[in-house]
C-alpha cells in the first residue's frame, strides 16, 4: 500500500494519473514519436545520402555523429530548461526546431547545408525526451515511473519503425526532396495540441516553492537574473552529478544504448547491405526486428523493474553480456558472411539495447528530487548518445582505413561496452547503498530542495506494486 502522507514530512502526494494524464503525456509522448522519425530517418536513407551529396563513409558518418553531438551537448542545458522553465515551453521550441531542421534537410543543395540542417534537428530533438519523462514523473504515481519511462521508449522506437517501413519506400518512391519535406508535415501536426492542450502538472501539483533556506543561489534570484541563472545551474549541476545513482544511470545509459543506436542510426543498413550481401528490402527487415523486438521488450523490462528493483542491475549487465556475445558471433563467423539465422537472432537481441538503457533513469529518479529530476535525466541521457558518437565515428574512420572491413571497425563495440561495465561495478554498491537508505528515510532531503515523492522514492513504490 502507499506510505502514509505524513511519513514523509513536506512531500506532497502522488499525482492522481488517470485519463487526463494519459492524455496530456499522449501529447508529449506523439511530440518524441516525430522526433524519433527525423532522427532516425538517416538510418535508412545512408547509402542515398552518400550519393546525393558525393562523400565517403567518414563524412557519411559526421551527418549522425553531428547530430548525436549537439543532441548529447544539450542534455544538461534542456534538463535545466525543463527544471527552470517548464514541459510546455521545452517541447514546443523543440518541436519547432527539429520541424525546421527535416525541412532544411529536405531542400538542401549541399553537404554543408545539410550538416546544419541536421544539428538544428538535433536541437530540437535533443528537448524531446527529457521533456516527456519529466511529463511521466509529474502527472502518475511513483510506482508508475519504471513503465512509463519504458512506455515513451516504445513509442520512440515506433517512431524508428515508421522511418523503416514508410520513408524508406517513399524515399525511393518520390525522392529525396519530397520524402523529407513530406515528413516535415509532422512537426506541424503535433505541434498544434501540444501548444493548445499540454498542461506541465494537474492542478494543485505543481513544484514546491522554493525556501528561503535555497541559500545564496535562492538570494542571487531576488537580486540578479544573471547570478540567479548561475547559481541555478551550478546548484543543480553540482548536487545532481554528486550523488552515486545519477552516475550510476549515466554509465548503465552509455554501455546499453550504443549498439543498437549504431546499428539503426546508420551503419547497420551498409552493414547487411554491404557485407553480408542482403538486398535492401531483407536488410529493411532485419532493422524492423530490432525495433520490433525493442518494442516488445520493452513492456516487459518496465513490467520486471517496476516491480523488482534488484532486477535492474542485472537485466543491464545480462543485456550487455548478450549483446557482446552475439556480435562476436556475427564478426567471427567462418566465412565472407553470417547465416542469417545468426542475423536475426543478433537483431532480437539488439532490441533489448532500448529498454535496458532506461534502467539508468530508474537509478538517477530516486537519487535526485523533483525540482533535479530534469537535470539528473539530462546527465542520464548523455551517457548512450556519447557512446553513439564514439562508435559512430570511429566506425566511419575504421572502414575507410581498412577498405570497408567491417569486422575490425565494428570491433569498437566491445571496448566501450568493457568501459561501460568497469564503471557500472565501480558505482553500483555505493548507489545501490544511498537509494536504500533514503528509501529507509536515513538520508534525508536537502532543506533548500523539497522533494516530491513522484521522484524520490521508486524503489519503495516498486516494492508497493509487486
Amino acid at each position: 500500500m502507499n506510505a502514509p502522507a505524513n511519513a514523509f514530512p513536506g512531500i506532497p502526494a502522488d499525482p492522481p494519473g488517470g485519463r487526463r494524464a494519459v492524455a496530456v503525456w499522449g501529447i508529449g509522448v506523439a511530440v518524441y514519436f516525430v522526433a524519433v522519425i527525423f532522427r532516425t530517418s538517416l538510418g535508412v536513407a545512408g547509402l542515398d545520402a552518400a550519393d546525393r551529396f558525393h562523400v565517403n563513409a567518414s563524412a557519411l558518418a559526421t551527418f549522425s555523429l553531428l547530430q548525436l553531438l549537439v543532441y548529447a551537448g544539450m542534455q544538461i542545458p534542456v534538463g535545466l530548461m525543463v527544471d527552470r522553465l517548464g514541459t510546455k515551453k521545452v517541447l514546443t521550441l523543440g518541436a519547432v526546431l527539429f520541424t525546421v531542421g527535416q525541412l532544411g534537410f529536405a531542400l538542401s543543395p549541399s553537404y554543408g547545408m545539410a550538416l546544419a540542417a541536421r544539428a538544428l534537428l538535433g536541437c530540437g530533438d535533443a528537448m524531446t525526451f527529457i521533456s516527456v519523462l519529466r511529463l511521466g514523473t509529474r502527472w502518475f504515481p511513483a510506482r508508475r515511473g519504471p513503465l512509463m519511462a519504458q512506455l515513451a521508449g516504445l513509442v520512440g522506437m515506433a517512431g524508428n519503425l515508421v522511418s523503416t517501413l514508410v520513408l524508406a519506400p517513399v524515399l525511393h518512391g518520390v525522392g529525396w526532396t519530397a520524402a523529407f519535406a513530406g515528413s516535415a508535415v509532422a512537426g506541424l501536426v503535433v505541434l498544434v495540441p501540444l501548444v493548445l492542450f499540454l498542461r506541465d502538472h494537474p492542478e494543485g501539483h505543481g513544484p514546491a516553492p522554493r525556501t528561503a533556506g535555497a541559500g545564496a543561489a535562492g538570494a542571487a534570484g531576488v537580486s540578479g537574473a544573471s547570478g540567479a541563472s548561475g547559481g541555478f545551474v551550478r546548484r543543480q549541476i553540482r548536487e545532481s552529478w554528486a550523488e552515486p545513482g545519477t552516475r550510476l544511470g549515466l554509465w548503465v545509459h552509455f554501455t546499453t544504448q550504443f549498439p543498437a543506436m549504431v546499428f539503426l542510426l546508420l551503419w547497420g543498413m551498409p552493414f547487411l547491405v554491404e557485407a553480408q550481401g542482403l538486398s535492401r528490402t531483407t536488410a529493411g527487415g532485419l532493422l524492423t526486428l530490432v525495433v520490433a523486438s525493442n518494442m516488445a521488450l520493452g513492456l516487459v523490462y518496465g513490467q520486471i523493474v517496476g516491480r523488482r528493483q534488484s532486477a535492474r542491475i542485472p537485466l543491464a549487465l545480462g543485456t550487455v553480456g548478450l549483446t557482446a556475445l552475439l556480435w562476436a558471433a556475427v564478426l567471427v563467423h567462418p566465412g565472407d558472411r553470417a547465416p542469417m539465422w545468426l542475423l536475426v537472432t543478433l537483431c532480437l537481441v539488439l532490441g533489448g539495447c532500448g529498454p535496458a538503457s532506461m534502467i539508468g533513469f530508474d537509478f538517477a529518479r530516486p537519487a535526485n528530487p523533483a525540482e533535479r529530476q530534469g537535470t539528473a535525466s539530462g546527465i542520464t541521457n548523455m551517457g548512450g548518445f556519447i557512446a553513439s558518437m564514439t562508435t559512430l565515428l570511429t566506425v566511419g574512420i575504421l572502414l575507410d582505413a581498412t577498405g570497408d572491413n567491417y569486422r575490425i571497425a565494428f570491433s569498437t563495440v566491445f571496448v566501450l561496452e568493457a568501459v561501460g561495465v568497469l564503471n557500472i561495478l565501480r558505482l553500483r554498491p555505493q548507489a545501490l547503498a544511498r537509494e536504500a537508505a533514503r528509501g529507509r528515510g536515513s538520508v534525508p532531503a536537502q532543506a533548500s530542495e523539497p522533494v516530491s515523492r513522484a521522484g524520490a522514492l521508486p524503489e519503495a513504490a516498486g516494492r508497493e506494486a509487486s
